[in-house]
């Protein structure tokens, strides 16, 4: 038997979670389908008893002050702490306090999207060509791609600089360049907007999956299926909050989502326009913070003990962080782009070991004194979940306009949310996410007002 809803959101992430917290506080009955046993999508938080910080195998920093993340974690009185500590760098001279920030900087400013697109990397060959393989030169060259490729996950030959400029000029306006965490991380988050739903005709349905959606103007069914067999849901509208990786599977692969009518051309066209990036995150958690005895006194710091993150050009895992200024015995690996594709697939030993050792290498620790101290490493690998396929989105060379277009409803009948929908220069963010799901809440109650 169908359930009859006012709406029917796919997708149990932030997005999914905000856009129904609008449409329940307004009235409507609201069905959220999330194939995951759990709500939060990209967002995965773990607890580990023997550790007094959140595990995060997801999205972990608040990037700046932007309102769709303060607000609902000030109403709920949420401990909000802002990241400090001091940044290294590992280059061909050794462990030094990073200095390449402004350099960075300088050489991103030169980007203009009022001039014709390009990626990223003919941008850098044209500023930095470096043909006189300056030492100096090359390393601004490799600091730069770092940036790109590890802040955006992105492919700097398919990212194209248009789409770089407008996430850094929105970045700038909510003090993007401030990071901020939770006391029980984004978890938080995650209960503010459960609660927020619990008082409304909101019926969340976990461990659903969505086949297809049959479609025409004004009436919808969503056909999906759970472990006890098939279920149909009927709606006057269904908001899409799939990841960008999954509107783009194949249809019939797991995960993937048929319409029936298929999508308007100039929508599937602008799934083209955009890509997904690749991340593989590893948090590790020692017996003790063994950085701390670790001497850097001839950069004139005594120890690393107020270490916050390490950069490093290492092929597998370039960059890691601490808790600061939590300081718990834990620090997290980021693999971005090329590292991510290499781990993807591979086995959790696999992974486990290749960090400890780029971690060893970097800091002059032995593997085997590494191993003893270990007592947990965690890591979700999200190109391999059929429910994501990859970390959250980019825009490539040309992709002007493409947000709005994949954000744009589709006979007053089908919407759209997401981080890769946010038209505000926010893609690939939390509060991206949350941004779209609200503007299409306000889409379709802009319908029955």
């Amino acid at each position: 038997m169908a359930q009859d809803r006012d709406v029917v959101v796919i997708g149990g992430g932030v997005a999914g979670l905000a856009a129904a917290s609008k449409l329940g506080g307004a009235g409507l009955s609201v069905s959220v389908i999330e194939a995951r046993k759990r709500i939060g999508g990209r967002i995965f938080t773990q607890n580990d008893p023997g550790c007094d910080a959140p595990i995060e195998l997801g999205a972990e920093f608040i990037h700046g002050l932007p309102p769709q993340i303060w607000e609902p974690l000030q109403a709920s009185g949420t401990e909000i702490t802002e990241v400090e500590g001091q940044n290294w760098c590992i280059s061909h001279a050794g462990l030094s306090p990073c200095n390449f920030f402004s350099q960075i900087e300088a050489i991103l400013d030169k980007m203009d999207d009022s001039l014709p697109d390009e990626p990223f990397l003919a941008f850098l060959e044209r500023h930095i060509g470096n043909p006189s393989h300056d030492p100096e030169q090359q390393e601004a060259k490799q600091r730069a791609l770092g940036y790109v490729t590890g802040f955006n996950a992105a492919d700097p030959g398919l990212v194209g600089v248009h789409w770089l400029v407008q996430g850094m000029r929105a970045e700038k306006k909510i003090q993007g360049h401030r990071a901020f965490r939770t006391k029980n991380g984004y978890a938080d988050l995650i209960e503010a907007f459960r609660r927020q739903i619990s008082n409304c005709d909101v019926i969340v349905h976990t461990n659903t999956i969505v086949d297809s959606v049959r479609w025409r103007p004004g009436r919808t069914e969503v056909i999906a299926h759970n472990e006890e067999g098939s279920c149909l849901f009927a709606s006057s509208q269904v908001l899409i909050t799939l990841p960008l990786a999954i509107l783009k599977a194949p249809a019939r692969q797991l995960g993937a989502v048929e319409f029936s009518p298929t999508l308007p051309r100039k929508k599937v066209e602008s799934l083209d326009q955009l890509e997904m990036g690749h991340v593989i995150r590893i948090v590790l958690r020692f017996r003790h913070r063994f950085w701390d005895a670790i001497s850097v006194s001839d950069a004139g710091t005594g120890s690393l003990s107020d270490l916050s993150v390490l950069f490093s050009q290492d092929e597998w895992f370039p960059t890691w962080w601490t808790t600061m200024p939590n300081r718990v015995p834990m620090i997290t690996g980021w693999a971005p782009f090329r590292s991510a594709e290499r781990l993807t697939g591979q086995t959790h030993s696999f992974v486990v070991e290749r960090s400890l050792r780029t971690l060893g290498r970097l800091l002059g620790v032995s593997l085997p004194a590494l191993e003893s101290w270990l007592e947990g490493a965690s890591f979700h690998d999200w190109q391999s979940d059929p429910f994501s396929r990859g970390a959250y989105s980019y825009g490539r060379v040309g992709a002007d306009g493409a947000q709005q277009t994949l954000a744009a409803p589709v006979e007053s009948t089908l919407f759209f949310a997401g981080e890769a929908t946010d038209t505000s220069g926010h893609n690939g963010t939390v509060h991206g996410a949350i941004a779209s799901g609200y503007r299409a809440a306000l889409e379709i109650l802009q319908l029955r007002t």
